[in-house]
């Protein structure tokens, strides 16, 4: 399954400095179902990635924490 709509619109209007949190779970379902989640699969990692692009947002994940983080970055101040 895709990511949802309403991801799309958070996305589109997340704020500067702000970030939106996915974890690992969901990572896998929306892009790259059926690949294993433990770790997150390195073609889920790359479709966040370009997912994020879409929105001008970068993308991080953190193992750590199972968990992504998309967020608009800021030009230098």
């Amino acid at each position: 399954m895709p990511a949802p709509e309403e991801m799309d619109v958070v996305l589109e209007k997340l704020p500067l400095r702000i970030g939106a949190y996915v974890p690992d779970d969901l990572l896998e379902d929306w892009f790259a179902p059926g690949t294993g989640m433990n770790p997150v699969s390195p073609a889920a990692l790359a479709a966040a990635k370009t997912y994020g692009w879409r929105f001008e947002c970068e993308f991080k994940h953190y193992p750590e924490r199972m968990e992504g983080v998309f967020w608009k970055w800021v030009p230098a101040i």
